[in-house]
């Protein structure tokens, strides 16, 4: 070619309303098909398709002025300046269904949420009117349910031609872009459960700020998953509304780098910057990023630069901070006007029949609000919530009988032939051997047995966690790798060729996002065993938001169900302040109305019993599990497999070596393997003490506990134990409910380390001086 012709391609691929970054990729062939598809390519809308993009920037547009004009000052976070996201979104879904993919799941914010829910997703007006009117559903009691920006939603998308796509909108707090692991979740959930996941016939679709794509560090965490093995779901679509503010703050004062996309940079997703303005070359990068995503299976990224009519929301004067920006934005027309104005220049339509076009789709919305206003029920008075009636549920029979169990053993003690498993580790499975022929299963045999057991009931099970296939404490060997050759070899998946599928992977070295995409798994795959496992329990703090938004709060707020299992290696013994206290604590402020189950499992058939608890029951609650580290292997922690043969969950442990019930002058209520420490001093003292162990903080087990203290007839004193600090751990919460229970004339008292800003010492040696303290405490006098 000519150079000037050369430019001229040039130019008008890479230098009007679209910019493209993608010189980062690696690739050669990922390079070479952006360039075949940008690089001198008619890719002009026809008539048909000019139309169908007003149409719904129309629908965008009389969206909010209606809901402007009708409900002044009532916060909605609208789309103005951004409208032409929703012509994005539809392209997108448009290719989506015309490929026939199975579904879409969208995540995203405030911003912009209410024209997509309706405009997208399909909500109807009516129902979103009864959320502006302020109707309540007399079902509802006081504290329960959301705002309406939060709200998530399902739908089915039709496009032009008729086809259907089934999509969903996730429920998203206004913690910005916590919503993005979940989804995530969601989606390679929907992938699993279809037969070919590699298909990956599930789309992701993540709609982003630019601040918080730039600031929010669980955006990094997410993008890092996108193409790791056990969280991979073949690529997401994100589209960024960047209206170039973060509430008030300006792009300087938001992020470092030269543009808000570029830590996409690091897992070289393509990034194409467009035009808001510019709904046809918007819909032209929509298309081209959904086919990069079925070409490569890799996430892509939209920067759609655009502006924010309004502030921060509709009540908010956005001139306060940025005076020059709002000037030229008032002064500006829409992208819905000068898309029409540019189509009517062209002779493509009249100005009268665009016009009509957006008075038709007002009218429609006038008399979908007169409908909703005529059937507005008599005021309710809402019931205050009262406190759930359910507590600790039935015990189900959770017992597996004897020959599933050999089965499982023998399973989990055999390799394929010419498989070489490490010396070291042979010597330990010869010693696990001995045990379980003795009869005796300690706490990763037990847990293994029940995982087993459940996969050959046809219950999938997903595991992950930081080094969680071997076992944060090498206690797990779940997946076995060959000393000669390196290769792996999962026994619980090898079963049988009809049982559930095992998952079991380790994941990157995030809590935030790790956990995130869990819960959204677990919201989806309701009948498979989801557990996600902290390095030590202290680390899960990096994932407080994830519980705090969703794990204790989504099912109040938005019906929605989880049996996620957190487990969180626990207890104090001597590892320093960051390897001792998973902060059962701050769980328990967080249970209410059942919400979720948070249980400290001393021995390994307690163990055994709660994770196939988790599945039996149909209820599904989230599991907070305080799992052990020194009981690991300890033999007092060791079960019968007699007791996994038959049983199920104890929520009190009793204690089983009080042989004299009359004898015992001082009940000691304790959680956790303080347990093991107390029955020691206690028999080394031969003191007229019963040691109680209280299983299941949450639902607490009133009645066992009431049942239990009457039992012991001449009880002098009952003591609550713990080695936490006495602002830490269980205390506050157990005294509440202990306390009221304790008989009268019955001393009461409680038993812990002095209150401190850090969970433990970091000295060994002050370590067993506080243990010896306590412990004294409990036992003395009588």
């Amino acid at each position: 070619m000519k150079l000037g012709d050369i430019l001229h391609v040039l130019r008008n691929a890479y230098c009007r309303t679209i910019g493209i970054e993608y010189m980062h990729i690696s690739d050669p062939v990922q390079k070479r098909w952006i360039q075949r598809h940008v690089e001198n390519v008619d890719d002009k809308l026809t008539p048909e398709e000019q139309r169908h993009v007003l149409g719904r920037l129309n629908a965008a547009e009389a969206f909010e002025k209606f809901l402007a004009t009708k409900y002044v000052g009532q916060k909605r976070f609208g789309i103005e300046g951004a409208e032409s996201a929703i012509p994005i979104i539809d392209a997108v879904l448009e290719a989506a269904a015309a490929e026939g993919l199975d579904s879409a799941v969208l995540g995203m914010s405030h911003r912009g949420r209410l024209n997509v829910l309706t405009n997208i997703v399909g909500k109807s007006y009516d129902q979103l009117f009864k959320e502006f009117e302020g109707f309540i559903d007399p079902d509802s009691t006081q504290g329960s349910g959301d705002v309406k920006y939060h709200l998530g939603q399902t739908g089915t998308f039709t496009s032009r031609l008729g086809d259907t796509l089934p999509i969903e909108l996730a429920a998203n707090p206004s913690h910005l872009e916590t919503v993005d692991p979940v989804v995530e979740g969601m989606v390679r959930a929907k992938q699993d459960l279809i037969n070919d996941p590699e298909a990956f016939s599930v789309l992701p679709i993540l709609l982003h700020g630019d601040a918080a794509f730039a600031g929010q560090g669980v955006v990094a965490e997410t993008l890092n998953c996108s193409t790791i093995k056990g969280y991979r779901v073949g690529g997401t679509i994100h589209l960024i509304i960047n209206n170039q503010l973060g509430f008030t703050t300006s792009p300087e004062s938001a992020r470092s780098s030269e543009y808000c996309t570029d830590v996409a940079k690091m897992i070289e997703a393509p990034i194409f910057h467009v035009n808001g303005d510019d709904p046809e070359a918007c819909v032209r990068v929509a298309r081209l990023a959904y086919a990069f995503r079925q070409e490569f299976h890799k996430d892509v990224v939209i920067d759609m630069v655009c502006y924010r009519r309004h502030g921060h929301n509709e009540g908010d004067d956005p001139s306060y901070t940025q005076p020059l920006m709002y000037k030229r934005i008032d002064a500006r027309r829409s992208v819905r006007k000068l898309f029409t104005e540019s189509l009517v220049k062209r002779g493509d339509i009249s100005m009268e029949e665009a016009e009509q076009a957006l008075d038709d789709f007002s009218a429609r919305l006038g008399t979908a609000l007169t409908e909703t206003r005529d059937a507005k029920p008599a005021d309710e008075v809402i019931a205050l919530p009262v406190p759930p009636a359910v507590g600790v549920l039935p015990h189900v029979e959770t017992g597996v009988a004897k020959a599933v169990l050999d089965k499982i053993y023998a399973t989990m003690s055999s390799v394929p032939e010419g498989f070489e498993i490490h010396p070291k580790l042979a010597k330990q499975f010869e010693t696990r051997t001995k045990m379980v022929t003795e009869g005796q299963v300690d706490w990763a045999t037990a847990e293994a047995m029940a995982f087993g057991s459940l996969l050959l009931e046809g219950t999938d099970i997903r595991f992950a966690g930081q080094d969680s296939r071997r076992g944060t404490f090498s206690q797990r060997h779940s997946v076995l790798s060959d000393y000669g050759t390196g290769a792996e070899y999962a026994p619980l998946a090898n079963l049988d060729a009809e049982q559930g599928k095992f998952w079991i992977y380790d994941s990157l070295l995030s809590e935030y996002a790790a956990m995130g995409f869990e819960y959204g798994y677990s919201v989806v795959h309701k009948d498979a065993l989801v557990c996600w496992e902290a390095q030590f329990g202290d680390f899960v703090n990096g994932a407080m938001i994830v519980i705090d938004q969703y794990l204790v709060a989504a099912e109040d707020k938005w019906g929605q169900t989880s049996g996620l299992v957190l487990l969180l290696p626990h207890g104090l013994e001597g590892q320093g302040p960051e390897h001792s206290s998973g902060r059962v604590e701050r769980f328990l402020t967080l249970c209410a109305e059942d919400n979720i189950q948070v249980a400290n499992a001393t021995t390994s058939a307690q163990y055994f019993h709660l994770l196939r608890r988790q599945m039996q029951r149909e209820v599904r609650k989230p599991l907070v599990v305080m799992t052990p580290k020194s009981l690991l292997r300890a033999k007092t922690a060791r079960s019968p497999i007699s007791e996994l043969e038959q049983g199920s969950f104890q929520e009190l442990l009793d204690d089983a070596a009080v042989t004299d019930r009359e004898s015992v002058q001082r009940v000691v209520f304790c959680s956790g393997k303080v347990a093991y420490d107390a029955i020691a001093r206690r028999d080394e003292r031969s003191h007229p003490a019963a040691v109680v162990r209280i299983e299941q903080l949450y639902p607490f087990p009133y009645k066992q506990v009431t049942d239990l203290l009457a039992s012991y007839p001449n009880t002098q004193e009952v003591v609550w134990l713990q080695e936490e600090p006495d602002n830490m751990g269980p205390r506050a919460f157990v005294n509440e409910r202990l306390w009221p229970l304790v008989p009268e004339g019955i001393k009461y008292r409680q038993v812990s380390r002095t209150g401190s800003g850090s969970p433990a010492t970091g000295s060994h040696g002050i370590h067993v001086q506080e243990q010896a303290q306590i412990l004294d405490q409990t036992f003395e006098g009588l």
